[in-house]
């Protein structure tokens, strides 16, 4: 069979959407309409005809019911009371405290305090280093003690408080070896950079809650059956690791060097993903339509490469969009020349203390999280 009028040309597509070239590369590259190189002309792409006519359609406003009830979870309206950090007039609060501010001398143990409303302490280190990889070895080792757990429900504060220390205290163990001292510090020592020790900091602060992301509601979903925080941060970690979540920065490094070649020309290399139909990583966040504050904040503390500031102009010439925290995570590896896997051992050390604190919250509000499916499936209750 033959496909009839699946693919658009750039003018037919632009054409239906109204709109300006930087926003269809835009939806492209966050992967809202597919994209393909047109055969005729490698240089040139085609646009999927039915991603242009729905994305048509919604500006125009004709969404019915079921598409809003369908859209609900995915950047719709809040769905649960928390009062651990929100995103309010671009900005980062972590209960209310700016976290900007406080990435300027925090530690990520300070953060914890205030995210876990109360004072704790880490135990002590585990036994030795870890040949395994950091993030093999914290999946290993929050499985082992998920399966014997206590369940959470049955806890009060300050033994909840107790255990989500000892959570964060494996983890870190399992990803940075036994050590003694700020968290930080042991991290920075685990990468082989003791000298990026406070840069690591700010990363950590500004990496530790983001409200109510993909990983920290799986972890409240798990505990609010009363699982175990072990458990919690077992699901949270696993959730973490798509590539549109957590490891988003490895793709960020290897676009950088992808357009390496197109040094004098940037934009070809930037344009040769978008024809593939790739979705273009490290820019734009919905809840930082002016930018992503925390981006800006670790891209002012380093000393950013070449290819960054290469693929930043780029893409804000392209796409309108500017980089996010992913893509500062991976200008930051690159600048300090740390090994492939320390964007994603940053962010999930520097996560599950956020996930600890609203499992924290979750237990104590004592409700199961249970939503309901729209069921778009055959007729039911029908006779044959």
């Amino acid at each position: 069979m033959f496909e009839v009028n699946m693919w658009l040309s750039a003018a037919e597509a632009l054409t239906r959407l109204g709109s300006k070239p930087q926003s269809l590369y835009a939806s492209v590259s966050r992967g809202r309409i597919r994209a393909k190189p047109d055969p005729a002309d490698t240089r040139r792409s085609l646009y999927r005809e039915e991603d242009v006519d729905r994305l048509a359609a919604r500006a125009r406003g004709r969404r019915s019911s079921a598409a809003v009830a369908s859209e609900a979870i995915s950047w719709g309206d809040p769905v649960l009371p928390s009062a651990i950090s929100t995103v309010s007039s671009g900005r980062l609060y972590y209960r209310g405290v700016d976290a900007i501010d406080l990435a300027t001398t925090a530690t990520l143990e300070d953060v914890a305090t205030l995210l876990w409303d109360g004072t704790w302490s880490l135990p002590a280190s585990g036994p030795g280093p870890v040949a395994t990889p950091p993030m093999a070895a914290a999946f290993a080792a929050l499985a082992e003690r998920a399966a014997g757990g206590a369940p959470s429900s049955g806890l009060g504060p300050w033994q909840l408080r107790v255990e989500a220390a000892n959570v964060l205290g494996c983890v870190a163990d399992a990803m940075l070896g036994a050590g003694a001292g700020s968290l930080h510090v042991r991290l920075a020592d685990s990468l082989g950079r003791p000298g990026a020790a406070d840069v690591l900091r700010r990363a950590m602060v500004l990496l530790a809650d983001h409200e109510l992301n993909a990983s920290t509601f799986a972890a409240r979903v798990a505990v609010s059956t009363g699982a175990s925080l072990w458990a919690g941060a077992l699901a949270g970690l696993a959730t973490f690791t798509g590539p549109r979540h957590g490891t988003a920065a490895a793709a960020v490094l290897a676009l950088a060097l992808d357009i390496g070649p197109h040094a004098d020309r940037p934009g070809d290399g930037l344009r040769e993903w978008l024809g593939e139909g790739r979705v273009i990583p490290g820019f734009a966040h919905r809840l930082y339509p002016r930018g992503d504050v925390r981006a800006e904040a670790l891209l002012a503390a380093i000393e950013v490469p070449a290819a960054f500031r290469r693929l930043a102009r780029v893409a804000e010439e392209l796409l309108g969009d500017r980089p996010n925290v992913d893509f500062a995570l991976a200008a930051l590896s690159a600048a300090h020349d740390l090994p492939p896997h320390a964007p994603a051992t940053i962010f999930a050390l520097a996560r599950t203390v956020g996930w600890l604190a609203h499992m924290l919250e979750q237990v104590a509000s004592g409700q199961l999280i249970r939503p309901r499916a729209h069921y778009v499936g055959p007729p039911v209750g029908a006779s044959g």
